[in-house]
């Protein structure tokens, strides 16, 4: 009766998981994830930015218009001598008023390049935005195509396991019956419910594990509903088929997204250089104004006065004497040293990854096929024990190792399968292939 109970609890429990259960393929977790993810969200906004500023009106190209008006008044009190006979002339409080309005332009028509490479950085700057988006959403893409076969694999790895429980309640139905008949001791029947139980108790167990894994996509794809339940369509953890290192190798050199940020560090450097020693050169800057200027006397031959009317002007000059501009320019040639450096460093460290993911999933698709062979030897031996069981020439014992080296093999198999996959998703990433994931 207690087997029944257990059996029933883990039957309720699939069936409240799959009542509300989506069913979701690794396209569709893609597509809504990027979607909706707050990583890739805040990194599109980044990216807008710099698409904001590439702009030669950001850079300094063009004229500034600026309109101005200011007030001020004057309260003031004198006593003056006159010369021709000495008296004195005394005036108080008295009150001027003064109005000014004005319209400006200013024009940096040249400034020793530096607005050109100012311009050039925008636009770079705007390129690298681009890049740090592709970076982010492969590294997203490579995270949750990794949790997505995470629970496939979980998935499955309960399937194992409820067929393994299924199998020792078959035994315990069979000892029980036995044991009824007087066929087999109460040891028998005992030890039968002991490896159900524990069956049953893996198997509730990885119900835990497989909510915890839908917990986890949840939270990549941002949704709110984190006991939102995912059903994954694939039923096996399939491989792509045609890896060439070759290719890969070509690949990652070509459009590595960590590779070209790193080269687009190096032209932001040599465009920073570009920009300091662009104030060796001359600067010219035009200025044209129209203004507007009204004095109102408290004491004086006129009660006021208005002036108006445009000026202009032209400003040209050179920097010649600077120090602080010669550390900064040995400083933007050590930037620029910098990240030749960074990027040859980066090169090595990508070939070494390459390589490591290479040999590792090599060596995986080798696993793969004696784990297949061994998954194959566990069936048969394991339909042999049954039968043999069944006639009653094989102890219960005994069954219970052909029922576990084929659990073993089944999880052994899984566990390769998955870390095979890693290895394909992380050689795709180094090489800039993952978006394919979303084809």
């Amino acid at each position: 009766m207690k087997a029944y109970r257990i059996t029933s609890a883990l039957l309720a429990l699939t069936v409240s998981l799959g009542s509300s259960a989506q069913i979701m393929t690794l396209k569709d977790c893609l597509e809504t994830g990027i979607r909706e993810s707050y990583q890739i969200r805040l990194v599109n906004i980044s990216e807008e930015k710099a698409a904001n500023n590439d702009s030669w009106l950001y850079a300094g190209g063009g004229p500034t218009l600026s309109a101005t008006g200011s007030y001020s008044g004057n309260l003031s009190s004198s006593d003056a001598t006159l010369a021709s006979d000495g008296s004195t002339v005394s005036t108080r409080s008295v009150l001027d008023h003064t109005l000014n309005a004005q319209l400006r332009a200013e024009w940096t028509v040249f400034d020793g390049f530096s607005i050109q490479a100012t311009r050039d950085r925008m636009e770079e700057l705007h390129n690298q935005g681009t890049i740090q988006t592709r970076v982010a959403i492969e590294d997203y893409i490579a995270s949750l195509t990794t949790e997505y076969y995470n629970l496939v694999k979980q998935t499955l790895h309960l399937k194992n396991l409820e067929y393994a429980t299924a199998l020792s309640k078959e035994r315990l139905r069979i000892t029980s019956e036995r044991y009824d008949m007087g066929g087999n001791s109460r040891l028998d029947m005992q030890q039968a419910q002991v490896y159900f139980n524990s069956d049953s108790a893996r198997s509730l167990k990885q119900h835990e594990a497989l909510g915890s894994a839908n917990i986890r996509i949840n939270r990549l794809m941002s949704n709110q509903d984190l006991r939102s339940v995912h059903v994954a369509a694939d039923t096996a953890i399939n491989l792509l088929t045609g890896l060439d290192y070759e290719s890969l190798y070509e690949d990652m050199m070509k459009t590595n997204s960590s590779l070209l940020r790193a080269e687009s560090n190096r032209t932001v450097a040599q465009l920073d250089r570009r920009a300091v020693q662009s104030r060796n050169y001359p600067y010219l800057r035009l200025n044209a104004a129209y203004g507007l200027t009204h004095n109102i006397y408290g004491n004086s031959n006129y009660t006021d006065r208005t002036n108006w009317g445009p000026s202009f002007g032209a400003t040209i000059g050179i920097n010649l004497i600077s120090g602080k501009q010669r550390v900064q320019e040995r400083n933007a040639r050590l930037d620029e040293m910098s990240a030749d450096i960074t990027i040859d460093q980066l090169e090595l460290q990508l070939r070494a990854n390459l390589d490591d993911f290479w040999q590792a999933y090599q060596n995986n698709l080798m696993l793969l096929e004696l784990q297949e062979q061994n998954l194959k030897t566990a069936q048969e031996t394991m339909d042999i024990a049954q039968e043999r069981y069944l006639l009653g020439n094989l102890s219960g014992i005994e069954m219970r190792e052909a029922q576990k080296s084929l659990l073993d093999a089944e999880e052994s198999l899984l566990q390769v399968q998955y870390d095979t996959k890693v290895c394909e998703i992380s050689l795709l990433q180094i090489s800039g292939r993952i978006m394919q994931y979303l084809e």
